[in-house]
């Protein structure tokens, strides 16, 4: 759930505080209303005060959810004292999958361009096995791997970065990577993206065009 409709009027914890009568066995809270929708940072403050509280006296676990990002965010707010029971990532992952290895590992991984496509392939391979190898299931594999996507060219490789960590809604221009593929993988022009899919499922249907189907791939 969310902390409210509006940032001004958060509500989440009033709610809580009912869950376990309506059966609830824990809740997960995400630090945004639903009008700010991913713009401004998630209100850890908030999770972590009137939502944890109610929690607590409500006797559910609650789960803390929002700008997860880097294996830091996870120790850091781990070590404080109003800390949630768990932690859930959401669009870090779908932005760089390889974050739980890294906040398991306690490092940043500066991830090949190859790695990555190795990643990739292992996605395609899974799609072609749940919706069969036929041109159908190749298209529908194809449609999925196209949305994501448009989450994962916003990962900036660690080794290209003059500070580290940096935040989920960074932003910098178009890069150039280290190699052809990495520089391909970071473009911001869906026609790249259906190139990458080309990758790992063969030819695009010709003229093919890609648009995001959900507007959480947004920076906010």
């Amino acid at each position: 759930m969310r902390i409210g409709k509006t940032e001004n009027t958060p509500n989440a914890h009033a709610i809580i505080s009912q869950l376990r009568s309506w059966g609830a066995s824990w809740v997960t809270v995400h630090g945004r209303s639903k009008t700010q929708r991913y713009s401004r940072k998630a209100d850890w403050e908030y999770i972590s005060g009137p939502c944890l509280t109610a929690a607590r006296d409500s006797g559910i676990p609650i789960v803390g959810n929002g700008d997860i990002y880097n294996w830091e965010d996870v120790v850091r707010r781990r070590e404080q004292e109003n800390c949630p029971d768990a932690f859930m990532v959401a669009r870090g992952a779908l932005i760089k999958p390889w974050i739980f290895r890294e906040i398991k590992e306690q490092r940043h991984w500066d991830i090949s361009s190859s790695e990555r496509l190795d990643i990739y392939k292992d996605f395609a391979k899974k799609g072609l096995e749940h919706w069969g190898a036929d041109n159908i299931g190749v298209e529908k594999t194809r449609k999925f791997f196209l949305e994501w996507l448009s989450f994962l060219y916003r990962y900036i490789p660690v080794g290209l970065l003059e500070t580290v960590p940096i935040t989920m809604n960074h932003r910098i221009p178009p890069i150039k990577g280290r190699d052809h593929l990495e520089t391909l993988m970071a473009s911001h022009d869906s026609r790249d993206w259906i190139r990458i899919s080309e990758l790992v499922l063969g030819p695009a249907p010709e003229n093919l065009k890609f648009t995001p189907r959900h507007k959480s791939n947004a920076w906010g």
